[in-house]
C-alpha cells in the first residue's frame, strides 16, 4: 500500500497545541506532525470506541506482545515484560528521574542544545542544572569530552540523553554511547536514554541507531531508556510512553517518585500503541522517505536562497536545527514571528541563542510556503 503525505489535512480550530496556541501565525514549530496517522492504528482506535466503555486501562496481552516484539527486532533486545514501566509521556519521566535519584542541591547534567524539559526538570527535584554544549568536530556534531569532565561534580546524580539528538538530529555512535556509559559509571550517574526519535532515522544503513538497551550488562544497570511510538506514527496527543529498566533497585526508585502526581494512562493510547508496533512499519518507511526528501529540498532552499542562514543534515527526526547568527537578529524567531507571520521555535530555550528550530513534518508544498516567508523576513 502506497500512503499520500503530500494530503493536506486542516488542523486550524481543533484544539491541537500547534495551529489553535497562535492561530494568527503559521506554525512550524511543536514536534508533530501533519500527517495522518497510520490506517491501521486508525482502525485499531476505531474498534476499540466501538467498544463504547473507556474505563480506566491497564496494558493488555496485545500491547505486551507487540512491544516485546518491537524491542527484539527494532532494538536488537530481550526485555522481561517485568523491567518494563508504562508511563503516560518521556517529560514526566525526565522529571521522575530527577525526583527519584537527585535530592535537593545535588545536580542533573546533560548536553546542549537540547529539547527544553531536559533543561527544567532539575527543578522539580530542587535540583542544580549543570549543562555543556556539544561541539561540531569533522563535520558532526559531537560531545565535549574534556568539558563533561571539567563539569560534572561529586554532587551530580543523573545524566540526560536525548539520542537521536533533538534538535540537532544526531544519531550518536555506539562508541560514543558506551563512553558515555562509562563516564556515568566512572562518576556514579544514572543515565537516562530518551530515544523518542529513534525509528526516524534517514538512513538506517548509514547511521543506524544504537540503544542503551544493548550495553554491556554492567552498565546497563544503571541505565533508564525511554521510548515511544508517539513521534514516529504521530500519536502523541494520545499520550503514551515506556521505560525500560533492567535493575530493580533503580526500578523501584523510579516508581516510588511517582507518588500520586501521574494519572492512569488513557484507554486509547495502548491500542494505539499496539497497532503502530505490529502494524505500523511500511507506513513508516513510506514517512522516512518522505521526510528525508523533505529535509534535503529545505537544506538546498536555505544554501540557495539564504546563505545567511545555516543547518546541517540531521541525521534523523523532523526537525531542522538552524544558525541565524550570520544575520545579526538578536532573537530570530521573534524576527520571524513580527515579519513573517511564522511560528518557529527560539533555540533560546534550548539553550543556544541565535538559533531556531523549524518543523518540516508537513506536506511539501506547505514546507515551501513557509520556507518562502522566512526568506522574505530576512535581510
Amino acid at each position: 500500500m502506497t500512503y499520500d503525505f503530500d494530503v493536506p489535512i486542516a488542523r486550524r480550530g481543533t484544539g491541537c497545541i500547534k495551529f489553535d496556541r497562535r492561530p494568527e501565525l503559521d506554525p512550524f514549530w511543536v514536534a508533530d506532525m501533519d500527517f495522518a496517522s497510520a490506517p491501521e492504528i486508525l482502525a485499531a482506535l476505531h474498534r476499540r470506541i466501538d467498544h463504547a466503555i473507556f474505563g480506566y486501562a491497564q496494558p493488555h496481552e496485545g500491547l505486551n506482545e507487540a512491544v516485546a516484539t518491537y524491542l527484539k527486532e527494532r532494538q536488537a533486545s530481550t526485555i522481561p515484560n517485568e523491567q518494563i514501566v508504562h508511563l503516560g509521556g518521556l517529560v514526566p519521566a525526565l522529571s521522575l528521574a530527577a525526583r527519584a535519584f537527585c535530592a535537593a542541591g545535588e545536580s542533573v547534567m546533560t548536553c546542549t542544545p537540547v529539547y527544553p524539559p531536559f533543561l527544567g526538570v532539575h527543578r522539580d527535584a530542587n535540583a542544580e542544572l549543570i549543562t555543556v554544549d556539544h561541539q561540531y568536530i569533522d563535520g558532526q556534531w559531537a560531545f565535549d569530552w574534556d568539558g563533561l569532565e571539567a563539569a560534572v561534580t561529586p554532587t551530580t546524580r543523573v545524566f540526560l540523553l536525548c539520542n537521536p539528538q533533538n534538535p540537532l538530529g544526531r544519531v550518536f555512535s555506539e562508541s560514543e554511547v558506551l563512553r558515555l556509559a562509562e563516564f556515568c559509571e566512572r562518576h556514579d550517574l544514572i543515565l537516562v536514554s530518551d530515544e523518542i526519535h529513534c525509528d526516524l532515522i534517514h538512513d538506517e544503513a548509514a547511521t543506524p541507531h544504537f540503544s542503551a538497551l544493548r550495553l554491556p550488562a554492567n552498565l546497563r544497570q544503571r541505565i533508564i531508556t525511554l521510548l515511544s511510538p508517539s513521534k514516529t506514527w504521530n500519536i502523541a496527543g494520545l499520550g503514551y510512553a515506556f521505560a525500560v529498566i533492567p535493575d530493580d533497585s533503580v526500578r523501584r526508585r523510579f516508581c516510588a517518585a511517582r507518588g500520586h502526581t501521574l494519572t492512569e494512562i488513557n484507554a486509547l493510547s495502548y491500542d494505539a500503541a499496539e497497532a503502530a508496533y505490529r502494524h505500523g512499519e511500511t507506513w513508516r518507511l513510506q514517512l522516512i522517505a518522505y521526510l528525508r526528501q523533505n529535509r534535503d529540498t529545505l537544506l538546498s532552499f536555505l544554501s540557495e536562497r539564504v546563505p545567511q542562514l545555516k543547518a546541517i543534515a540531521g541525521e534523523a527526526t523532523y526537525l531542522a536545527w538552524i544558525d541565524a547568527r550570520a544575520t545579526g537578529i538578536e532573537n530570530p524567531a521573534a524576527h520571524l514571528e513580527k515579519e513573517a507571520g511564522l511560528f518557529v521555535s527560539d533555540g533560546a530555550y534550548f539553550g543556544w541563542p541565535g538559533w531556531f528550530r523549524f518543523n518540516f513534518a508537513c506536506p511539501r508544498d506547505r514546507m515551501l510556503e513557509g520556507l518562502e516567508k522566512v526568506a522574505k523576513a530576512l535581510p
